[in-house]
């Protein structure tokens, strides 16, 4: 089982918009079997809370399910048990590397590094921007890439 976490600052904008994104590709693609997601947040103001509304209204405009996703903080175990820790910004991915340490054996990436032509490094916080709009279509992009390396990398093939 490939377990991807995907870690944003208060896990209630773009990780867990990006737990669902790639859910939805995972299931497109028939490898829920074999492919876990989560997401977490660095820090702890928002654990319990669903998605912010912002993030469930364009989810649902592009109808992808966004069910039980509820906030929760990132855990030193994460860092053990995922083999893909992806964040959103460079002061996730430092947090993230902080918090791991040197032994864990995790890909700790940002999202966008996966996107080969990339506009930006860094997917914007529509906490403080307020563009949705925006902070989905770079999550798209990175979760369709990421997809395609973690089936390459582990050997992964449709399976309608």
């Amino acid at each position: 089982m490939v377990k991807v976490l995907f870690v944003c600052l208060g896990n209630i904008c773009r990780s867990p918009m990006a737990e669902a994104v790639f859910r939805h590709l995972v299931k497109e693609r028939g490898l829920e079997h074999v492919i876990t997601v989560d997401s977490a947040g660095t820090g702890s103001w928002h654990v319990g809370e669903p998605p912010h509304a912002g993030t469930r209204r364009i989810l649902s405009e592009n109808k992808i399910d966004y069910s039980g996703i509820r906030a929760r903080q990132v855990a030193r175990r994460d860092l053990e048990e995922f083999d893909y820790i992806i964040a959103m910004d460079a002061t996730n991915l430092n947090d993230l590397r902080r918090l791991a340490g040197p032994r864990s054996r995790a890909v700790i990436a940002r999202l966008l590094d996966f996107v080969p032509e990339r506009e930006t490094d860094d997917v914007p916080d529509p906490y403080y921007t307020g563009n949705f709009a925006e902070v989905y279509r770079l999550i798209r992009a990175g979760c369709e890439h990421l997809l395609e390396t973690i089936m390459r990398d582990h050997r992964l093939t449709e399976e309608h």
